[in-house]
Parts: C-alpha cells; sequence; structure tokens
C-alpha cells in the first residue's frame, strides 16, 4: 500500500490529466446508456404472464396497447382519426365501436352490452395496439405521435402513456437530485471541515467517480430510471465519509513532517487500511439486491457496488492529487470546524449506559411489530402525481367507464367455440368481471361476422390462438384481483391447460408475489454476507451479531415510522431499504467498535475505552450521516416521483436513526457485553 501512496504523490499530474482524458468515454458511455421506464419488464422471463407477453408480441403483433378516450366527435371523425392514427410508425391496429357500426349504421342496432362498455355520452373509447412492447422506443413515441395529433379531449390510457410520463418527469427532475444533494453537502461539509476550498475539492472528486460509474453503465447494455435517479446521490452520501477521512489523516500527517508528499503518501496508506473492511460491507450490502428474482435489484445493486468502488479509487488516486495540487488555496482558506464536541451527549451515553439498554429493549418490540406491519403499495399509478396525461386518462377509464385492470386470456385456437362460449359463461359469472369479449361471444351477442372489421378479427385470433379480453373494476395489484386472476386461471385451465392469463393485472399479481419472497431473500442474504465480512474484519464472533442487531434495530425504526404514521410506501422501497442502510452505515458501527477493541487490548478499563472510542468516533460518524442525510433528503423532498421520494425519504431517515443508535446504544450493547466479546474476539486475551 506505501508504494500506492508513493506513486500517486510522484504523478499528481499525471493522474488528473488521466482522470480528466476518462471523462471523455465517460460522458459518451452515458449518452449510449439505455434508460427503462418499466419495472415489469424486470419480472423474470420464465414466469407464464411473461410468456403471456411474448405469445402477444410473436403471435398477434401486440406488443403493447393503449385504451383511448375520444370526447365529441362523430364516427365519421373518429374513422377519420384512426387512419391517421394507422400511419405512425409503430401502430399496428385501431379499433373502436365506429368500425362495426360505419358511419349509417346507427349505435342502437349493436347489443347494449358492448356498446354501453365502450359508449358514454359523448365520449368513445378506442383501442391501439403496438407492434413493439410497452416501453419500446418506437411504442413511446408512437404514444407522443398520438397525443400531438389530438387535442386535450383525447386522452391516451395504458401503461405505455404511463412510462412516457414517468420518462418524461424523471428526465426534467434527475438534474434538480444531484443540484440539491451538492448544495445540501457543501453545506454540512463546509461546517464539518477546516477549510472553505475543501469541499469543492471532495465534491469534485466524488463528481468525477459518479461520472466514471454512470458512464461504465453501459456495460450493463440500460438501467432502470430508478436506479438512474437514486445513484449518483447514494454514492455521494456513501463515499462522502472516505474522502473526508483521508482529508484529515492529511492535515493530520502535516504536523508530524514538513514533506507534504510524505504526509500524502501515509494518509493514503492509513486511508485504505481503515477504510477498506467498511467499504466492503457497503459493497456487500448492495450486491446482495443482485439475490432479488425481480432483477431491478440487481441493476440497482450492481451500478451502486460499481459506485462505491470508483469512488474509494478516486479517494486514494484522483482526490489525493487534487488536494496537493491545490494545497496553498485549501491552507489560504482555513477556518475553524463548526461542528461540536458533543461532550454532554458523550457524557449522558456513558454515565446512562444500562438505562439507554434498558430503553433500547422496550422499543424493539413496536419497532419490530412496526416494521413488519408498514402499509406497502404496488400500484404503479399511486407512484405518479395524479396530473399527468396518463393518470387524468386512466382516472378518465375508471370513472367513466368502469374499467380498471384489462385482462387477457389466451387460450389454443383449436378450442371448440361451444367450449369457448361454456368457459366465457363462467369467467362472466365471477365476481367483479365487468365484461368479457372474445370472437365467438360477438357472433353470440348477434354481430355477423361479415360486419366486423378485419383489424377487430386479427386482435382476437391468430393462427395459434384465440383471444379473449376481460375487464375487471378490481385495482391491480389488490387481493380481489389476484384472486380473481387465480379463479380465471382454474376456470381456463379446465378447457385448454396451455392458456395463459396475461395482462397488466396478472403481470401485477407476479410482481406482488415475487417482491414478497424478494424481500426475505434479499435481507437474510444481506446480513449474512456482511456478518461474514465482518467476522473476518474483526476476527470476532459475538461483535458481528451486535453490531447487526444494533443497525437492524435502526432499520425496524425507520420502517416503522411510515406505519405509526398511517403511511403507505411503494413496494421496491420496503425491499431494498433494509438492504442499503445495513451496507451503508454498519460502517459507523465499524468504525466506534474498531477504536473501543484497540483500546481495550492495549488493557484500558472498558468505561475509559468507550470514552476514547466516542472521542474519536462521534465526530466522524456525525458527519458522514449527516452528508448522507443531506445527500438523499432534499431529493426526498423534491421529487414528485413518489418512487423516488419515498426511498429518498427512508434512506435520509435512516441515516439519522442509524447515527443516533450507533452514537447512543452501540456503546451501551459494547460495555453490557464486554465480556462476552473478549472472550469471543480471537487475539484479545493474548495482546491484554
Amino acid at each position: 500500500m506505501k508504494k500506492l501512496g508513493n506513486f500517486v504523490c510522484k504523478n499528481k499530474i499525471m493522474i488528473i490529466i488521466i482522470s480528466c482524458l476518462l471523462l471523455i468515454p465517460a460522458f459518451i458511455g452515458m449518452e449510449k446508456t439505455k434508460i427503462n421506464y418499466d419495472i415489469l419488464v424486470y419480472l423474470p422471463k420464465d414466469i407464464e404472464t411473461m410468456k403471456g407477453q411474448d405469445i402477444l408480441a410473436d403471435d398477434f403483433n401486440m406488443g403493447a396497447f393503449s385504451t383511448v378516450v375520444v370526447e365529441n366527435m362523430s364516427s365519421y371523425d373518429i374513422l377519420k382519426l384512426e387512419d391517421k392514427i394507422k400511419e405512425i410508425d409503430g401502430v399496428e391496429k385501431v379499433v373502436s365501436l365506429s368500425d362495426l357500426t360505419g358511419t349509417t349504421i346507427p349505435k342502437e342496432m349493436l347489443p347494449s352490452e358492448i356498446v354501453d362498455k365502450v359508449s358514454k355520452g359523448n365520449s368513445e373509447l378506442m383501442l391501439i395496439t403496438f407492434t413493439k412492447s410497452t416501453s419500446n422506443e418506437k411504442t413511446l413515441d408512437a404514444v407522443e405521435e398520438i397525443r400531438n395529433i389530438t387535442d386535450e379531449s383525447t386522452k391516451v390510457g395504458g401503461m405505455t402513456a404511463m412510462v412516457l410520463d414517468t420518462m418524461d418527469l424523471s428526465n426534467q427532475e434527475i438534474v434538480a437530485y444531484v443540484v440539491i444533494a451538492v448544495i445540501l453537502c457543501i453545506i454540512v461539509l463546509m461546517l464539518a471541515l477546516d477549510s472553505y476550498f475543501a469541499p469543492i475539492l471532495l465534491l469534485g472528486n466524488i463528481g468525477v467517480a459518479i461520472l466514471f460509474n454512470m458512464g461504465t453503465n453501459i456495460f450493463l447494455g440500460n438501467i432502470s430510471y430508478i436506479t438512474k435517479a437514486i445513484s449518483a446521490v447514494l454514492q455521494l452520501g456513501v463515499t462522502t465519509d472516505f474522502s473526508i477521512f483521508l482529508y484529515h489523516k492529511y492535515e493530520s500527517a502535516k504536523k508530524k513532517t514538513k514533506n507534504k508528499d510524505k504526509a500524502m503518501s501515509d494518509a493514503i496508506n492509513e486511508t485504505l487500511v481503515s477504510v477498506l473492511g467498511s467499504s466492503l460491507t457497503t459493497v456487500a450490502g448492495f450486491l446482495a439486491l443482485c439475490t432479488m428474482n425481480l432483477t431491478l435489484g440487481r441493476d440497482i445493486g450492481i451500478v451502486m457496488a460499481k459506485g462505491v468502488i470508483m469512488g474509494l479509487i478516486c479517494v486514494v488516486t484522483l482526490f489525493p492529487s487534487l488536494i496537493l495540487v491545490f494545497d496553498k488555496k485549501l491552507s489560504s482558506h482555513t477556518h475553524k470546524p463548526l461542528i461540536p464536541e458533543f461532550n454532554r451527549i458523550k457524557a449522558f451515553t456513558l454515565k446512562h449506559y444500562k438505562m439507554i439498554f434498558i430503553v433500547f429493549l422496550i422499543l424493539i418490540i413496536p419497532a419490530w411489530y412496526g416494521n413488519k406491519n408498514v402499509n406497502v403499495y404496488y400500484n404503479l399509478d399511486k407512484s405518479l402525481p395524479s396530473d399527468l396525461a396518463s393518470s387524468i386518462a386512466n382516472t378518465t377509464l375508471k370513472d367513466d367507464f368502469n374499467i380498471v385492470s384489462p385482462e387477457i386470456v389466451l387460450v389454443s385456437n383449436k378450442l371448440k367455440n361451444n367450449d369457448v362460449n361454456e368457459m366465457v359463461s363462467k369467467i362472466k359469472e365471477l365476481d367483479g368481471v365487468d365484461l368479457v369479449l372474445s370472437g365467438s361471444e360477438l357472433a353470440n351477442l348477434g354481430i355477423p361476422d361479415s360486419i366486423v372489421d378485419s383489424d377487430v378479427k386479427g386482435i382476437l385470433k391468430s393462427d395459434k390462438y384465440q383471444m379473449i379480453f376481460i375487464n375487471s373494476i378490481y385495482s391491480t395489484a389488490t387481493d380481489e384481483l389476484n384472486s380473481q386472476i387465480d379463479e380465471v386461471n382454474k376456470i381456463v385451465k379446465s378447457y385448454d391447460k396451455k392458456s395463459i392469463v396475461a395482462g397488466e393485472g396478472a403481470l401485477m399479481k407476479d410482481l406482488v408475489e415475487i417482491s414478497d419472497q424478494d424481500f426475505h431473500n434479499v435481507n437474510y442474504t444481506s446480513i449474512g454476507v456482511i456478518l461474514v465480512i465482518m467476522l473476518l474484519v474483526l476476527k470476532s464472533i459475538s461483535l458481528p451479531i451486535l453490531l447487526v442487531c444494533g443497525i437492524e434495530f435502526a432499520i425496524f425504526v425507520n420502517m416503522s415510522v411510515p406505519y405509526y404514521m398511517g403511511t403507505t410506501i411503494p413496494f421496491i422501497a420496503s425491499i431494498v431499504i433494509g438492504t442499503i442502510q445495513l451496507g451503508a452505515t454498519i460502517d459507523y458501527a465499524i468504525l466506534m467498535t474498531t477504536k473501543y477493541l484497540e483500546e481495550r487490548k492495549n488493557g484500558t478499563e472498558k468505561h475509559k475505552a468507550m470514552k476514547v472510542a466516542l472521542d474519536n468516533s462521534v465526530n466522524s460518524i456525525f458527519v458522514s450521516g449527516l452528508c448522507f442525510f443531506a445527500a438523499t433528503f432534499g431529493v426526498g423532498v423534491y421529487s414528485k416521483l413518489e418512487m423516488i421520494g419515498s426511498l429518498c425519504t427512508l434512506i435520509s431517515r435512516g441515516a439519522i436513526v442509524s447515527m443516533l443508535v450507533v452514537i447512543m446504544i452501540l456503546p451501551s450493547i459494547l460495555l453490557i457485553f464486554d465480556g462476552l466479546i473478549t472472550k469471543t474476539t480471537i487475539g484479545f486475551k493474548k495482546e491484554r
């Protein structure tokens, strides 16, 4: 490690130049990395509903569909609009009631069951199918073009419209996320460091690391909009303390030697030794997300683990180079740090550690209960502002046409009409089913095959399959709809074992079930991996368990806040927050514990050892926790995307809760279990 320190000091100018040159491919990589705005594509490819999506795309040439509400238009105008929409690249078919009636047949001649469902007053529904998938660029462009050629009275609903609005809003906000995070972090660092110029160098260094991380995402092919939105602020919050540590070590080393290169070389070596273990736990915590069946976890996990590694590399190469080059400027802009010493808190913690431990034991129960029972929603509509075009359209479909959760059943084309009719009749009898539509059902309703438009026939039948549309009045991702889908599955499987229930409702049902599994898998994996790493770092059997218990308590407290406040949070936040908070804030516990162990092994009495540990770590923990809070809190308040806002709010609150737990509760745990720690830590007795 000494060789690395010496190399950096000798080649500081070259390192800065190379870093600047590497920003060019980083920007190119960022530009070329595709962003995915559809969470459902992260479902496993081998589940039945995803296979159904493939059949819709391959056999029906229907990668996606949108339901459109047109208002105050005659049949003639609707047919003209259909022709315009059909010309848009990416549109496959466009059908409406006017395709059955044309401009001469009165709507009243058609069955009321169909007319009432697709026509209300001056409004009429139009179904548009697209050749590509929901979040495909061509489909998104097609929906945008449909909006461009129509006025505000035409509302485009469906998943693609939601994805398009999510993309537009995310792109508008993402720059603001970084600006807010940087401003708040600068304020914290100005208070914490002894130089007005140091925060600029520190954040500049982290900014370069973030750009390197975002640029190398090109090798992943694409990342989710959630990953793009939170990765920069998370990387800023998680890696800031690495930079602060090196800066403090350098300032301390300068007091021992006049040679700045020697001081920086020593600082680099000490930083690597000190933060390598803690950075490993952070990386491991993020990589635990890769165990999720919902591959969004792998997306976030890989990007964030890579970001921590990039941050650490820049901290021991680029940041020292910048400090050495601008050392005179740093020295000329010094001030006294404004962060207090927290002497009263330290004294209170030491004096009342037994009482604090009892309070800790009492609070575990409500914290655990709140964490276990926190309310989570899966309906993606709820994560978007209600004034977006897609939200307004979907609300109109729900309120005026009672269209909430369309489902699609795919059965063999060889199935007899009598069997299909019998199957449809059974599905109609299910609670919450509002409409069932199939090719055979049109004939039963008295609509001659001769007047059925070819586009309508093409939607309902292919060479291998026939399609049945089901409209449910139940909202997606609810227990009622999930039970209904189970009943539909039982019915259709009894007629065709290879049949598939697809569509948004079925996909969301799978999302609920898979997410529930992921919640447990991710938490257990992250705890297990971090326990093993700490076992190797601390060389103790008991300490990893005690430290993880402390941070897990902080996670329970954080997650129980929404429960006791009556707030419902997005499902993805509930899955990843535990792993992120554990991986990112266990460092605080390791920092204090390492110093406590060092003092105890030197023969210091446990209370005095804890005082030294508190004196040496509280300020660092406070600044680190405050930076993590600052990097995410502003985004949580600002973002209109609740998927982003809720996650950042949980992370920012988690940083503060973990910081308080480590400063106040962890010392009581270490003092209470000191006897166990001394007996289960390798080399303790020998060194003592």
